[in-house]
């Protein structure tokens, strides 16, 4: 007889790969689920992509995720196990996670907002690098960055594409954005910076018809911009839950030791 999730209403979700949906099965066959739309939990089987693609469609709900790994890295998961799934559960530690919000503006006046959990990365569309003006808090940072593009990260999207473009890993209590560019031409040298989490920053991009430049929010993409604002949406909290031995915080941590 499968067991209960006493007062709980836990929800089973899986990513179509193979391994997802065997680990899956074993689940069904130990354990009684809830509907999606009545959990308050949702126990996730996939990788980092499936994950990061839940937590964008659950934002707007009260409701938390166990992930547990059927992927590859699983930065964002647990370890699968089918055993004492509730025990692990109820002793899991909840990390809340702000999304960032972007504003982005086209070059044919249209205005695009999104929300990025990971990062905001702004990329060149051609040939040409981009160059882009950087405004933080109304006041010019850099009036003139020669680049592959720029990302601002949080401290959850620290370790993915910002890691990969030479920027720091961030502490989860840190309360720090960063900004990283990619590929910096001009000024050659620069490493990027460090940025409060309550700075509003904005991109202007120079010569946008001759050297276009997409903006991207996690998952979604707005091409041709000539402007695009960040900043933490705090009105937004996603809740995530680590078994109490192995945090999404000590895992930011280990990375900084990482060789």
């Amino acid at each position: 007889m499968p067991k209960s999730f006493r007062n709980k209403k836990i929800a089973l979700l899986a990513s179509d790969t193979d391994v997802a949906q065997e680990a899956k099965e074993s689940l069904l066959k130990l354990y009684d689920f809830s509907p999606r739309e009545e959990a308050e939990i949702i126990v996730a089987l996939g990788g980092d992509g499936f994950m990061l693609h839940l937590m964008h469609e659950i934002m707007h709900q009260d409701v938390a995720i166990f992930g547990m790994n059927c992927g590859t890295v699983g930065f964002l998961l647990n370890e699968f196990r089918p055993d004492q799934l509730m025990q692990r559960i109820e002793k899991s530690i909840s990390v809340t996670l702000h999304p960032l919000k972007m504003t982005a503006y086209t070059n044919d006046d249209y205005k695009i907002e999104a929300l990025a959990i990971n990062e905001v990365s702004l990329l060149r569309e051609t040939r040409q690098t981009a160059k882009l003006k950087i405004i933080i808090d109304d006041k010019v940072r850099m009036d003139n960055l020669v680049c592959d593009g720029i990302l601002v990260a949080t401290p959850a999207g620290s370790t993915a594409y910002n890691l990969s473009a030479h920027g720091p890993i961030i502490p989860m209590n840190s309360d720090i954005l960063a900004l990283t560019p990619i590929s910096a031409f001009r000024p050659r040298r620069w490493k990027g910076a460090l940025l409060p989490h309550s700075s509003k920053i904005r991109f202007e991009i120079l010569e946008d018809k001759k050297r276009p430049v997409s903006a991207v929010a996690d998952i979604k993409e707005v091409r041709n911009v000539s402007a695009v604002e960040v900043m933490e949406d705090k009105s937004v909290k996603i809740t995530l839950l680590f078994d109490n031995e192995h945090t999404l915080e000590e895992r930011i941590f280990n990375e900084q030791f990482s060789y």
